[in-house]
């Protein structure tokens, strides 16, 4: 749990204490020795995802403890995959492919025209796009490491809905598999985006 900084400082000078090395740069100390007590507050984890951009805090039911920016590998495994693409298609052949496309009579209905059909379905394991995968996996790798340490009792998640015409949107995709993982680490609360915004505007007008 939480502690002042001089009592940190006095357990490391008696040898009560070691830092906690972890990946988030967080000062922490651990206890050489047994606790005194065994109570902890109530703390939870809460995920604002994005596209480029999460927004992740750590709250306990008196103060904010952590807070984080993380900036999104989208654009990076994108272009990645696109160099992939294109080195594949090389290697391929470009008119090979063009070919067999232009062997195919899209106007006519699917089940009847003139091509082989798919051996299996690849799209039974409802697959991640990669871009999108590697997002929601920095935010499950954060969420672990705050995990080890603060005693987390929940995650509260923000689910994104795009209704009526407003289109695609990458954050959509692949956040209930994300849910489904980070459950395997604490018990996900799933908060609409309107809900969180009622609560930043009741915060800004108090």
């Amino acid at each position: 749990m939480p502690t002042k900084a001089s009592r940190a400082r006095r357990w490391l000078d008696k040898g009560l204490a070691v830092v906690y090395q972890n990946d988030l740069n967080v000062f922490a100390v651990q206890l050489v020795n047994q606790p005194s007590g065994q109570q902890t507050q109530d703390i939870a984890i809460g995920i604002d995802p994005g596209k480029m951009f999460s927004g992740m805090a750590v709250q306990s039911g008196n103060a904010t403890l952590w807070t984080g920016h993380l900036v999104l590998p989208y654009k990076t495994i994108r272009n990645r995959m696109d160099t992939r693409r294109m080195m594949r298609s090389r290697s391929v052949g470009f008119a090979e492919r063009t070919r067999r496309s232009r062997r195919i009579n899209r106007k006519v209905p699917f089940l009847q025209r003139a091509h082989r059909q798919k051996r299996f379905s690849n799209r039974v394991g409802k697959k991640v796009p990669p871009s999108i995968r590697a997002n929601r996996q920095l935010e499950n790798r954060v969420a672990r490491e705050l995990c080890l340490l603060y005693p987390v009792n929940a995650i509260v998640y923000e689910v994104v809905k795009a209704r009526g015409n407003k289109g695609f949107s990458p954050v959509m995709v692949g956040q209930y598999w994300a849910i489904s993982q980070l459950e395997k680490i604490a018990p996900v609360a799933q908060k609409q985006g309107w809900e969180t915004a009622l609560k930043r505007e009741a915060y800004l007008t108090s």
